[in-house]
């Protein structure tokens, strides 16, 4: 499946930057690119980056001058920011909008326009990027795969179950910060601790990736906790003191949230 030749993007923030980046380096995937002002600073720095990049202040000049248009604008201001734009009909419409459904998608843009809803992560500036999209669509896939790997979703709960998971980002770096605050407090110095723990989890997460797609994670965990060791203690700990609840209950809010 070919890429499209013109790809637009509406909102130039952290996500259009980082596909930007990954669709023109190392090389091109794509010949032009056009982002609007909104974000002048970004868009700014895009060109300057690439010059398949073309900055527009007219939302409608990159709707009408593009095959596919990335809707990549905040839910608070995606209504009125889509509302008075003319698409055509059978335009390709990607939108990263969170936490909005097809149906509001489709009644703001209205025509009939091939609407995929995708969330690309900030990894795809390295093409390292893992993306749901969803319906299938053999185009959008083909763009994120090349920013990394696209998972094609069967059903919007599929979509939403996985915009669910990737809420887990924050939450990620966050155990690495108070992991490393507690060396700080107990004497190992900041940075060292940053220098241990990045590996560590970076490992672990390759050891997981290369498990494949039927790696069993319950098993992966009891490899690592030997019975009796400290890793099966600090488990065993983070289990009867509600961690395990905690984070269930947080995905639960924020399934809930998405899937409204």
């Amino acid at each position: 499946m070919s890429l499209p030749l013109k790809i637009g993007f509406i909102g130039t923030g952290a996500i259009t930057d980082a596909m930007v980046r990954g669709l023109l380096s190392p090389h091109a995937a794509v010949p032009h690119v056009m982002v609007s002002l909104r974000s002048a600073e970004t868009s700014a720095r895009l060109a300057a980056d690439f010059p398949a990049v073309l900055v527009s202040a007219d939302n409608q000049a990159i709707v009408e001058g593009c095959d596919t248009v990335v809707l990549a604008i905040r839910p608070q201001i995606a209504e009125e920011v889509v509302r008075p734009l003319r698409f055509r009909d059978g335009q390709k419409v990607i939108s990263l909008v969170a936490a909005t459904g097809r149906p509001a998608l489709l009644d703001w843009i209205g025509a009939d326009v091939a609407l995929v809803q995708a969330i690309p992560l900030p990894f795809v500036a390295r093409r390292k990027g893992v993306t749901a999209i969803y319906p299938p669509d053999t185009g959008a896939a083909a763009l994120f795969d090349v920013l990394g790997n696209a998972v094609e979703c069967e059903s919007k709960a599929e979509y939403d179950l996985l915009a669910a998971a990737s809420a887990l980002m924050a939450t990620y770096f966050a155990i690495m910060h108070r992991t490393t605050q507690w060396l700080a407090q107990k004497g190992l110095p900041e940075e060292k601790g940053r220098a241990y723990l990045a590996p560590l989890f970076a490992e672990l997460s390759q050891t997981a990736l290369l498990a494949g797609p039927h790696g069993d994670f319950v098993e992966m965990s009891r490899e690592y906790a030997t019975r009796g060791g400290l890793n099966e203690q600090v488990l065993r700990d983070f289990e009867r003191d509600g961690g395990m609840s905690a984070l269930t209950e947080a995905l639960e809010r924020v399934y809930a949230r998405i899937s409204r």
